[in-house]
């Protein structure tokens, strides 16, 4: 039997998920790149994102039931909570460039491209989208690993 949406907690992997959720976006927000800034920027950035869900997979597949195990989970913890700020720090630059020319970054259906004004509302909300991931996965990273130094301390 499914529990009711309104019923439901927040999974304690929950940062699995999230992990999972910013690499999608994050590729889909570097899909929007020109093929010159491309070629620059999106092996790193995806590489970054990457990152985020390998340690957090990682971390997650560790149960802390003694002290190297806990260990080995909290440096993945960090590794992930590391790579995810950097990710912020190399998507606000993304963000900087295509906002040099947002039209560039969209087309319509039929190939046209995009108005400026149109172009620049569909970059913010990517971008706030993106931001507002990062975020949630950040305190939910912290989060992960001031309950497993909770459990130790018990």
């Amino acid at each position: 039997m499914s529990v009711l949406k309104a019923k439901r907690s927040e999974s304690k992997a929950e940062y699995i998920n999230k992990a999972n959720a910013i690499y999608i976006h994050t590729i889909n927000f570097l899909s929007r790149l020109s093929a010159r800034y491309s070629r620059l920027l999106a092996g790193t950035i995806s590489t970054l994102a990457g990152e985020v869900v390998d340690h957090a997979e990682k971390a997650n597949s560790i149960y802390p039931s003694d002290d190297v195990r806990r260990q080995l989970r909290e440096r993945h913890l960090l590794e992930a909570r590391a790579s995810l700020m950097a990710l912020d720090v190399h998507l606000a630059h993304c963000y900087s460039l295509m906002q040099l020319n947002p039209a560039g970054c969209f087309q319509t259906g039929s190939g046209a491209p995009v108005k400026a004004s149109e172009a620049k509302k569909k970059l913010d909300h990517m971008a706030e989208e993106l931001g507002e991931l990062i975020d949630a996965e950040n305190a939910l990273l912290t989060n992960v690993l001031k309950s497993d130094k909770d459990r130790k301390t018990k």
